[in-house]
């Protein structure tokens, strides 16, 4: 299952959300600060959403630290994000830590985290700072980021 990892985020760099989607289950289960929880499709369509908008940018994904336990079907990964947040323009080096759960050759789950202050702080700048690290601004980003990957899949599917 680390060839799966890998898989993923090779084809997270190139921006390949076809690949990337094809390593998740149909009922795959994803969860991060930023868009909460996904269940099945709708986390397949963040993945092609963000694909499509950071293609032609300077988006860079680093991933490494890729472990696998097969007693328990689970894995974990260290992975880096450096791109520019399209609604302040400001540049943003995101690190995350990702953890899977396996079954049948699959992703069944993807729980991604990383500390929101420090994301809001870089990409949006001051507002960030001062609210980026409350409850209020978390729910605030997860039903905007909900709300453009409903408009995505409005368009898109």
């Amino acid at each position: 299952m680390k060839n799966i990892i890998e898989t993923f985020y090779q084809a997270f760099a190139a921006l390949d959300a076809e690949t990337m989607t094809s390593c998740y289950d149909n009922d795959i289960l994803f969860n991060d600060p930023a868009f909460g929880t996904l269940k099945g499709e709708k986390a397949k369509n963040m993945w092609k959403m963000i694909c499509q908008g950071q293609k032609g940018k300077n988006f860079i994904v680093e991933a490494s630290n890729i472990e696998y336990d097969s007693s328990k079907q689970t894995g974990s990964v260290h992975w880096e994000a450096h791109y520019v947040f399209s609604q302040t323009g400001k540049k943003v080096h995101n690190i995350i830590e990702a953890k899977f759960e396996f079954k049948n050759g699959k992703i069944i789950r993807h729980i991604d985290t990383f500390n929101i202050h420090t994301w809001a702080k870089q990409a949006m700048g001051f507002k960030g700072y001062i609210l980026g690290g409350t409850n209020f601004f978390k729910k605030k980003l997860n039903a905007q980021t909900n709300q453009l990957l409903k408009e995505f899949e409005k368009i898109n599917t």
